[in-house]
């Protein structure tokens, strides 16, 4: 069996974990649902209209199929479109009463890791049409860096916008200490970095609340931009050169569970930023520049695609028109900070 794929133009490359949650019911039982961080933020721009390739192989086991499902409905282009041998990932995941997610792993031997340095680049040399490169969470744990790290550099000093969403998850490493030090390396290639608020503590990043953590994190490193996540209170856009917008919705927002919902706000703010004039003058990433105008239209579009997705279940990825829709009747507020 041959996956398929998509004819649409590409312009964004993923890299990282495609796997299946387990969800666990109120009864106990756990419901198979195809997830994944990279693989939920690939699909949401897929499904956002954005023509997406996706650079990891996907199982041929049942799993795999399903997750294969998913990818062809969003459009998105498959780099390695022969299934592997190999068992797909998997991650059981549990609720708390505000409907919060926590994980664990089981992602030894899977499809999804089989990957190398050298295949990343070469798929992305492959597609000169790409703009941005993206990659996150569990393809940032220390076992893997000799695979994304070489790829990131590839790629930004190819010119292409390297975005690196950190998602940290504790549960899957053994040493903190190894794994702080695995995510700030990726984040040193970042032109855009996008952390929450457990991300910065996880970290160990110092400051008296999350926006002073945040600046922290970006002055450490290279990067222009950075986007904080802040829950139920909204999120941040901060710039390098000291400037800040804060952004929060305006309509009520009945929270199921929150399965990716910072994938969802990552794609949002993604499909955003390849809407702005400003992206379109850059030739290379290094000299992109984003006004308070960009801000605000990055900021409302990345708020209302999380916002969609945590009043459904598992991780359902909003469409263009329905994000769209809620930002033009319920446009949310914006500040600069």
């Amino acid at each position: 069996m041959v996956f398929p794929s998509s004819p649409n133009t590409l312009e964004v490359a993923t890299a990282g974990e495609a796997l299946i949650d387990l969800i666990e019911e109120s009864d106990g039982r756990l419901r198979p649902c195809a997830g994944g961080a990279v693989y939920n933020l690939t699909r949401a721009l897929g499904l956002q209209g954005v023509g997406t390739l996706y650079l990891n192989p996907l199982s041929k086991d049942r799993f795999g199929r399903l997750l294969a499902e998913g990818i062809a409905q969003a459009g998105v282009v498959l780099a390695r479109p022969q299934p592997v041998h190999e068992p797909t990932s998997l991650a059981v995941v549990g609720l708390d009463a505000q409907g919060k997610a926590s994980y664990s792993f089981y992602r030894e031997g899977v499809a999804d890791r089989q990957v190398s340095a050298s295949s990343l680049i070469s798929d992305c040399a492959a597609r000169p049409g790409l703009r941005i490169s993206v990659t996150g969470c569990l393809a940032l744990v220390a076992e893997d860096s000799t695979k994304y790290l070489p790829w990131l550099q590839a790629q930004r000093a190819a010119g292409q916008l390297v975005v690196v969403d950190a998602n940290l998850r504790p549960a899957i490493v053994p040493d903190m200490g190894i794994y702080r030090s695995s995510v700030m390396a990726a984040l040193q290639q970042a032109h855009l970095i996008k952390v929450s608020d457990d991300d910065l503590d996880t970290l160990g990043v110092r400051g008296a609340d999350a926006l002073a953590k945040a600046s922290e994190l970006l002055a450490g490193t290279p990067a222009q931009w950075l986007a904080l996540t802040l829950g139920a209170g909204g999120a941040v856009l901060l710039a390098r050169d000291g400037q800040a917008w804060h952004s929060t919705e305006t309509a009520p927002v009945t929270v199921v569970d929150t399965v990716g919902a910072g994938d969802c706000f990552l794609a949002g703010l993604l499909v955003a930023l390849l809407q702005r004039p400003a992206l379109q003058r850059s030739v290379h990433a290094d000299e992109l520049r984003l006004d308070a105008g960009d801000a605000q239209h990055l900021l409302a579009h990345a708020v209302a695609s999380a916002s969609l997705c945590v009043m459904q279940t598992g991780c359902t990825p909003p469409s263009l028109p329905d994000v769209v829709a809620r930002t033009t009747a319920h446009p949310p507020v914006f500040r600069a900070l």
